[in-house]
């Protein structure tokens, strides 16, 4: 323990210059392979201590504080708020803080301080010049702890922390304002021996020496370290108690014995009444009053439970009046002693007044009603009042009180105005709180608060003057980070040190296969442990449960990788370079090309994926279902086409139904092509005959044809043996050829039969007679007569006109008059409304005014009411 700063702190031969930098580098993880390196600095310094009190002392949080704040850089002055070089003068509280501040700043702050109460004090208590001389009065306390010091303690020299060395000469390889020698300092517990720690900030730790020392219940004689030389043997106690009878059953403790709990029957002082009580309040009283006969045989005893004799009664002997001016003497104890009659005279509670009544039994008036003339505590007010009664006047006291703040307003105040009650509530240095002491003069008293910085796991931590926390950063701590590493490469990530926040991310390759064999190039990105809580000096409401839900990790990019692939068909020549991940199919620009089940076409679609019974791809594409319709020659063979759509097998029979007319054709006849189509060419032309007459014309003249129905020409139509009517040209001659006589007649005429209407067939082939030229003149007459008698009729309407005709024009009228009905309704409607318009608007307008006009006249009745009510008005 007396080992120098400057061994401790000197630089290791083994660390290299990396270990200063950031805390994710291996060389400045600290591990068991370099054990020259000390994790923690106060650890090796209060080794021998850490061993006997276990790092529990308070003593030692201090000091380790202390050294920790040193350490980073972040002692802070109280009242300045400023950081403390290692160069500045400084002074350290030695009563109960022991905190450290600048030594202007506490010199400043403590002539302010005993000035102040100098001051306050000369104003409350008339002080001699003496006094006021000296620094009785004139006390400052510690801006932290609050202890007091005399004037004559203010601190002029800058001392190291044990106050051997003036003005300590800086030296980097000892602690800052430190002499670097041994404290020697008595220690706090007045055992006799000194401090054997280096000169060192904050209370001296507890006393290491080795003493015999005896356990707190005498049994174990044992020894131990000064310091700790109270100790408790844990066993039982059995010191002898206070009631003489039972022993303690504690365990080994310190100070006096409880009280024996031991329970029991006990009896009062009187012996009446028996309690079950413990055993230390065995002695009690009951509520029984005693009620012995005295000595004189005629009064009892009016004491209360007591165990003494009741002793003689206390009216025998000498026996006075109330007042005490008349004695008596000889008179029994049961006779009443007479009223002296005289002015009673006792002094009253007010010390000033006597009472005046006369001789009285029973106490005097409580209250002095004697008239006197009282002045009020401020003496503005004298009045005569009764002398029980306190004289106060309503005057509130002007005067500033000592806070120099707040006037007195004291009611009828003696002008010593108590100290200000307010609470001075003024923003301190810090900015976080605010002054919680009554109201004062000067400079608040620094804030008391020391905030805490730690690292994550608390092994490391120092505390700092509330307001400077701000500036402050987490100290490094030398541990390892306790949280495993989730990715697939934990057992060779590389260790890093206690931190806040996420653990740095994991560097390594992640060389995770992939299902196609290729492996991932990237870095790892795996899953990541629940993160720590980033740092804060914000106050935690509730303890901080660390997250059990870890991070997970990203999945691994698709395969980047490139490779050769066909195009969904599968065809020759069409691979391309690809991206390995991309299961995307391509095409390429051929056609499918394969045969449809119909067995007659190919596949027309551009290249598609196969799919069929022996395909190598389970989600391909079928191929494009054949809808071309059936080109197959059907046999027999006929003109019509097979109803099904593109078919491998043979195409089912023509079923259609063909019409055939008759080779007369005056009848149809209906077949299925399939049987018409399967009889031979004669039986066609049977199965065509209607077996009747031939119904068709003879080419040379206008008679039918008197053959059964056949096919082809009519035969011999020259030789046609009908009969025809034959005329001259006046047609008065006529006569009946055979039909093949007149063709051949008008064949003799060079005149083709077939150009002879109907009408004029055998006219004018017999020559007239005398008989017949008579009568053409007559004839010719009446004819042009015929003809001139003939008046233009006018034309009547059409009666033969269609029936869709006529019900389009009764359509048309109809619209017509559809037309004009809706033109009248709505010329209708539109004056309907204007004059529903015009209503309403006539409506609201007499309305408005009646309501107007009501208004009116409701308001001459008030007033004449009114009037009525109230005429002088």
């Amino acid at each position: 323990m007396t080992t120098s700063y400057r061994q401790m702190t000197s630089p290791s031969p083994l660390r290299s210059p990396s270990d200063s930098d950031d805390s994710d580098h291996d060389s400045s993880i600290t591990t068991s392979d370099n054990p020259l390196r000390h994790a923690d600095l106060s650890s090796t310094i209060f080794r021998s201590y850490i061993e006997i009190s276990g790092n529990t002392s308070p003593d030692f949080s201090k000091i380790q504080s202390f050294l920790t704040s040193s350490r980073a850089g972040a002692l802070s002055c109280l009242i300045c708020l400023e950081r403390i070089k290692p160069t500045d003068p400084t002074w350290s509280c030695t009563s109960r803080c022991f905190a450290v501040f600048h030594l202007v700043c506490i010199q400043s702050w403590a002539r302010q301080s005993s000035d102040l109460a100098a001051a306050r004090a000369s104003t409350r208590l008339p002080i001699s010049p003496a006094v006021a001389a000296s620094d009785v009065h004139a006390i400052w306390n510690c801006p932290k702890c609050r202890s007091e010091y005399l004037k004559s303690n203010i601190p002029k020299i800058y001392y190291c922390f044990c106050g051997k060395v003036e003005n300590p000469i800086r030296d980097p390889w000892v602690l800052p304002h430190s002499c670097g020698e041994i404290c020697g300092r008595d220690l706090f517990d007045k055992c006799g021996h000194s401090c054997l720690l280096l000169c060192h900030p904050g209370p001296c730790p507890s006393c290491p020496q080795l003493v015999k020392s005896v356990c707190f219940c005498g049994a174990i004689r044992d020894v131990r370290r000064c310091g700790v030389k109270d100790f408790s043997c844990e066993g039982v106690c059995s010191k002898r108690l206070d009631c003489g009878r039972h022993k303690c059953g504690e365990t080994c403790h310190e100070g006096e014995c409880p009280p024996c709990r031991e329970r029991g029957v006990y009896k009062c002082q009187c012996g009446k009444v028996e309690e079950e009580r413990e055993c230390y309040e065995r002695s009690f009283r009951c509520e029984v009053p005693c009620g012995k006969l005295l000595g004189c045989g005629k009064h009892v005893c009016e004491k209360g439970c007591h165990k003494e004799e009741c002793g003689e009664c206390p009216l025998q002997g000498r026996r006075v009046c109330p007042c005490g001016k008349r004695v008596y003497q000889g008179m029994a104890c049961d006779v009443v002693v007479p009223l002296c009659g005289a002015t009673c005279e006792k002094m009253l509670s007010c010390g000033l007044h006597r009472c005046p009544e006369r001789c009285h039994r029973g106490s005097c008036a409580e209250t002095c009603r004697t008239v006197v003339t009282k002045s009020c505590r401020c003496g503005s007010l004298k009045k005569q009042v009764p002398c029980y009664q306190d004289l106060a006047c309503e005057r509130k006291c002007q005067s500033v009180r000592d806070c120099g703040r707040h006037a007195c307003k004291r009611r009828c105040c003696d002008w010593d105005c108590p100290p200000c009650s307010e609470i001075c509530d003024r923003k301190l240095r810090c900015r976080n709180h605010k002054c919680p002491s009554p109201c004062h003069r000067g400079s608040c008293a620094p804030c008391p608060v020391m905030v805490k910085i730690s690292c994550f796991c608390g092994e490391m931590h120092f505390e700092v003057p509330c307001g400077t926390e701000k500036e402050q950063k987490p100290p490094k701590c030398r541990k390892l980070c306790r949280i495993a590493s989730l990715c697939r490469h934990g057992l060779n990530c590389k260790p890093h040190r206690c931190h806040y926040g996420a653990c740095p991310p994991c560097r390594s390759i992640c060389d995770q296969e992939y299902p196609c064999g290729h492996k991932c190039n990237l870095s790892c990105h795996g899953p990541k442990p629940p993160p720590n809580p980033e740092f804060t000096l914000k106050p935690k409401s509730k303890k901080y449960n660390r997250p059990s839900e870890c991070t997970p990790g990203v999945p691994c990019p698709p395969c980047p990788e490139l490779i050769w692939r066909s195009c969904r068909g599968h065809h020759v020549g069409a691979e391309r370079m690809v991206v390995c991940s991309d299961r995307r199919e391509f095409r390429c620009d051929n056609l499918c090309g394969n045969l449809l089940p119909c067995g007659n076409h190919y596949c027309t679609k551009t290249c598609h994926p196969l799919k069929n019974k022996s395909s190598v791809l389970e989600s391909g594409e079928p191929c494009e279902d054949c809808d071309l319709p059936c080109q197959k020659d059907r046999f027999p063979p006929c003109s019509h086409p097979c109803p099904l759509k593109c078919h491998g097998e043979d195409c089912p029979p023509c079923k259609v139904l063909i019409k055939r007319s008759c080779h007369c054709g005056s009848m149809v006849h209906v077949f299925e092509c399939i049987y018409f189509n399967s009889l031979s060419e004669r039986e066609q032309l049977k199965v065509r005959s209607c077996g009747g007459p031939c119904h068709r014309k003879l080419p040379n003249c206008t008679h039918l044809c008197p053959e059964i129905c056949h096919p082809g020409q009519c035969p011999s139509p020259d030789k046609c043996s009908k009969k025809v009517t034959v005329r001259c040209g006046c047609q008065t001659l006529k006569k009946e050829w055979l039909c093949k006589d007149v063709q051949m007649a008008y064949c003799n005429d060079n005149c083709d039969p077939k150009e002879i209407p109907k009408t004029r067939y055998g006219l004018g082939l017999l020559p007239c007679n005398s008989d017949c030229r008579s009568k053409v003149t007559p004839h010719a007459d009446s004819e042009l007569q015929f003809r001139k008698s003939k008046v233009p009729e006018k034309e009547e309407p059409e009666k033969n006109v269609p029936k869709r005709r006529r019900r389009r024009a009764r359509v048309q009228e109809g619209q017509q008059v559809s037309r004009l009905q809706n033109m009248l309704a709505t010329i209708k409607r539109l004056f309907l409304l204007v004059i529903i318009i015009t209503s309403l608007i006539a409506i609201v307008y007499f309305g408005y005014k009646g309501l107007l006009r009501l208004s009116d006249w409701m308001n001459e009745v008030e007033v004449q009411r009114q009037r009525k009510r109230y005429p002088r008005i």
